[in-house]
């Protein structure tokens, strides 16, 4: 049974992700209801003064019902499905070449609420609010804001090279592909799995080397590598689709020999043999190479 702070969580983002009820009062409004300038007139006719009127009074409805630890799971679950429904609405109404934006705010939001969700399933006693990934470190926010900002200036200068949807259909695709590779490897691991890599071993610890981590020793990062790349893809953005597949590889690269050393003073010659046998998915990246030094003596 889903734990407590997973059921707040689950039921604020679809109380959130109701702002989608905005095509459903303007459905109704237009064919039932005469104009007649009255306020549900003027919010039809602004979507996003009825996204914004919409998300003040969910989070009102949070304050009432939730309180302490409950309201700070419930008003990140709530903005994050608030924004899943943005970005919907924002690739259903906006000109062609800001529609992709709306699908890459889906898959953000998305991969940022299944932390959460993944993590409460396969190991709740771990889950926190950093569970989100919301506050995952500065180089995250600095790597989003300028990706952002490029699509931006190249839509307000190269429009046309943002309706190029089939690499946008890609990009999804290969999003979808780490989001499965990466939730099934935390699915598989349980409790063995961490957002933050273990520097002391846990009495029950053990090695998986079954499911996901039978085809990768690293599963969650292969997942979150593809994930990132994609979601360039998606804004069909040059630029930052290099920028990120370097500083992916760069940071995986160091935190696999990191973690591989510190597995290895886990579990010894287990991992060394299942290191000979699994691959780390990563594309030129083969871990921490152990080596043996024997001494022979005359």
């Amino acid at each position: 049974m889903l734990v407590w702070h997973g059921q707040v969580s689950l039921q604020s983002f679809f109380l959130g992700f109701g702002i989608l009820s905005y095509f459903i009062v303007a459905c109704g409004n237009y064919s039932l209801v005469a104009k007649t300038g009255g306020a549900m007139d003027w919010l039809v006719d602004h979507p996003w003064a009825y996204c914004a009127t919409f998300y003040v009074l969910v989070n009102v409805i949070l304050c009432i019902f939730f309180h302490g630890a409950d309201w700070q799971v419930a008003v990140r679950g709530c903005f994050l499905g608030c924004s899943c429904g943005v970005g919907v609405i924002i690739s259903i109404l906006s000109p062609i070449a800001y529609k992709v934006f709306g699908g890459y705010i889906v898959v953000l939001t998305i991969f940022h609420y299944s932390e959460y969700l993944t993590t409460a399933i396969g190991n709740p006693r771990t889950l926190s609010l950093d569970s989100y990934l919301l506050n995952h470190s500065v180089a995250y926010v600095i790597a989003a804001v300028a990706s952002w900002i490029e699509f931006f200036v190249e839509c307000w200068f190269l429009p046309e090279m943002k309706k190029l949807w089939y690499l946008s259909i890609i990009g999804i695709v290969v999003c979808l592909w780490g989001e499965i590779v990466r939730k099934l490897a935390m699915l598989t691991a349980k409790t063995n799995f961490n957002h933050i890599v273990q520097t002391k071993r846990d009495e029950n610890h053990e090695l998986v080397t079954w499911g996901a981590y039978a085809l990768f020793r690293h599963p969650s990062y292969v997942g979150w590598f593809w994930w990132s790349i994609g979601t360039q893809l998606i804004l069909v953005n040059p630029f930052c689709t290099v920028a990120y597949t370097l500083t992916s590889w760069s940071f995986f690269y160091e935190r696999v020999y990191v973690e591989e050393k510190i597995l290895i003073d886990f579990f010894g010659e287990k991992y060394l043999d299942y290191q000979k046998k699994v691959g780390t998915g990563l594309p030129f990246i083969k871990g921490y190479q152990y080596t043996r030094i024997r001494i022979h003596e005359n």
